[in-house]
């Protein structure tokens, strides 16, 4: 139950970021659950290796490689995805930036809501 409605609540947050950023469309709420499944799959497999990988960079900067990787991950998403789309870099990295407040957002009542 509980992740049937964080999934639902991360899709609703998509369309907020599409509403709030033009550089960023999303076609429908169908589109928008399918999205925020493939960002969390991509952020739960591959986001991992890649600030792993990226470690001594994210270092180097003292963390903020890591909006970069957020970034290259949502545009990921959107180039994979039909009705999902993505105007740039800069558009990805704002559209992040805007999609993580509100996944923090999310998880924080959650919390609240369910207990830990």
């Amino acid at each position: 139950m509980k992740l049937l409605v964080r999934w639902l609540l991360l899709a609703a947050a998509l369309l907020l970021v599409a509403y709030l950023y033009p550089g960023v469309s999303v076609a429908s709420f169908g589109t928008a659950m399918v999205a925020a499944l493939v960002l969390g799959l991509l952020n739960t497999v591959v986001r991992p290796l890649l600030v792993l990988l990226t470690l001594p960079v994210t270092l180097l900067t003292l963390g903020l490689f890591l909006f970069v990787i957020n970034a290259v991950m949502f545009w990921f998403a959107a180039s994979v995805l039909d009705g999902f789309n993505v105007n740039g870099f800069v558009a990805a990295l704002i559209g992040s930036l805007i999609y993580s407040a509100c996944g923090m957002v999310i998880d924080s009542a959650m919390e609240s809501m369910f207990g830990a």
